[in-house]
């Protein structure tokens, strides 16, 4: 059995302070748990020390996570973060190929694959994202797209343990834009990666990843999402930048 999982990526919003204010805002509202529901804040980088100290300090039920790593040890990469960063700072999962990383950054489902191993060599969860552009939606080919970015992003991963390799599936044409994938729609494409999970690792395998949904996911339309056999939970943008709004699509969840 699978168990859901609610993760909030903070994208690039809330200072070193508004951050601090938010986790402890969120922990206030998830202060009876959170029952058997994984729930993951992912701040911008300079968060999350900040953020760290305050699941620690009110021992909060919510782990913390990165929006991004580089898949180098160390050295002159300037910008970058390494795993081992991550890990000492103690983040636990990591978004890697979010749509504007491919988009405004390029980033290549190679680079993704990379990271993906990175991580996994650290102990870091990975939270691994893919989904269509419009025009591939409109043209009907999402599918075969999306599971041509399952197939790259996954070469060679090693899953001994399924419940740490995470999937998220956002449309891109549905990101930050109000407009809303249908809970078919999530449930064709999650279904298909699954499939495509299985033929590359293993039906027990793919059978145990969670794969989640994103793209304008809010509290008022969350629970039809979840209804669906494939799909585990949402990672979500805007809704988890309000303690009361995050909470309120954990406990629909729930």
């Amino acid at each position: 059995m699978r168990n859901r999982m609610i993760a909030g990526n903070w994208k690039m919003n809330k200072t070193y302070t508004e951050g601090v204010e938010l986790a402890s805002g969120l922990a206030d509202e998830l202060k009876d748990g959170t029952g058997s529901v994984d729930v993951v804040v992912c701040p911008p980088a300079v968060d999350l020390k900040g953020v760290a100290e305050v699941i620690d300090q009110k021992k909060a039920p919510f782990a913390l996570g990165a929006q991004n790593v580089y898949w180098e040890e160390h050295g002159a990469f300037t910008g970058e973060t390494a795993p081992d960063m991550l890990t000492n700072i103690g983040a636990t999962y990591c978004i890697i190929g979010h749509s504007e990383r491919r988009g405004y950054f390029h980033e290549t489902d190679e680079e993704i694959n990379k990271k993906a191993k990175a991580l996994m060599a650290h102990g870091i969860v990975p939270i691994s994202c893919c989904g269509e552009p419009l025009e591939v939606r409109e043209a009907g080919k999402h599918v075969e797209f999306v599971v041509d970015q399952i197939k790259k992003d996954t070469e060679g991963l090693e899953i001994a343990d399924p419940s740490k390799y995470v999937i998220a599936y956002e449309p891109i044409w549905a990101i930050g834009t109000g407009k809303t994938a249908t809970a078919d729609d999530a449930q064709e494409v999650c279904g298909a990666i699954r499939k495509t999970l299985a033929e590359i690792f293993g039906q027990k395998t793919a059978d145990g990843i969670r794969i989640l949904y994103g793209g304008s996911a809010k509290p008022n339309n969350v629970a039809g999402f979840l209804e669906k056999d494939d799909v585990d939970g949402a990672l979500v943008g805007g809704a988890s930048l309000k303690a009361d709004s995050f909470a309120a699509m954990v406990k629909a969840a729930m």
